[in-house]
């Protein structure tokens, strides 16, 4: 995800502009879920694993709510970008161990090696399963790192609606027909994304690996469709899409045609 300012917001701090667009529904789920396994843990501290967190996005946010996150993610500079937004944030950081925030090179093969096994509150898997070559064994690695006693689990997908509806709007109706039928939702050879997602898929897929699959709100239902110097350039417009964004999100029509779908998971038995 790539690096982005930051605004603050009642509830804590959140992704800046254009993630607000892109990515604001999912922190506000986000927050309230680790607001509630705080809770139920009876802990004001979560240990947070934030795999693929690239330069934190999400992970600085938490962080600067108080909570100690690790974040892997095979690219040396994505985890440069972390520190520096770390810093620039206020927020603690150190690459070995003690800091609020710390960065650890590695992917999904090897995250119960480099983060550890039962050791998480809360796990972030956030564009990592589309890309993976097997999105069921990267979530079982996600689910071992979860703390036996309980755990949720946050999952930011590409969606299949999305891409059909994008290609469809450029004019490129053959590749939108073949997402469509596509079993994992591609547009053809050519196609960057290896996975794509429909609710149900999510569902069936986080199941398999043994949670309890939350409701799946929509992300990027209208963001990616509505021309960039609009919001730009209309003081108002930002905040009244970021709005419409967010009623959309839960709806079966618009969630059947967003960009990424995200879900909350927990192990059976919490919350």
């Amino acid at each position: 995800m790539p690096s982005e300012s930051r605004v603050s917001a009642p509830g804590g701090p959140v992704p800046g502009p254009h993630a607000a667009l892109r990515a604001g529904v999912a922190w506000e789920v986000l927050r309230r879920a680790v607001a509630r396994r705080a809770e139920a843990a009876g802990r004001p501290v979560l240990d947070v694993l934030d795999t693929g967190g690239g330069s934190g996005s999400f992970a600085v946010p938490l962080a600067g709510l108080g909570h100690r996150v690790t974040v892997v993610d095979p690219s040396p500079d994505a985890l440069f970008a972390l520190g520096r937004r770390a810093a620039e944030e206020g927020v603690s950081w150190d690459s070995a161990e003690g800091g609020r925030v710390r960065g650890v090179q590695g992917d999904t093969q090897d995250l119960l090696s480099v983060a550890g096994r039962d050791a998480f509150d809360v796990v972030l898997c956030h564009g990592v399963l589309e890309y993976v070559e097997e999105p069921a064994a990267a979530l079982a690695s996600v689910v071992g790192a979860l703390r036996g006693s309980g755990g949720t689990v946050s999952l930011l997908v590409a969606g299949v609606g999305g891409a059909v509806l994008s290609r469809a709007l450029a004019g490129r109706f053959s590749e939108a027909r073949r997402a469509l039928a596509d079993p994992a939702g591609r547009w053809g050879e050519a196609d960057p994304v290896p996975h794509r997602f429909t609710v149900e898929g999510l569902t069936s897929l986080v199941s398999e690996a043994g949670l309890v699959p939350g409701e799946a709100h929509g992300i990027r239902v209208f963001a990616d469709l509505v021309p960039g110097s609009l919001v730009d350039t209309e003081p108002a417009a930002l905040a009244a899409l970021t709005r419409l964004e967010a009623e959309a999100a839960r709806q079966p029509a618009f969630r059947a045609i967003a960009g990424q779908l995200h879900m909350l998971a927990e192990l059976p038995g919490e919350l």
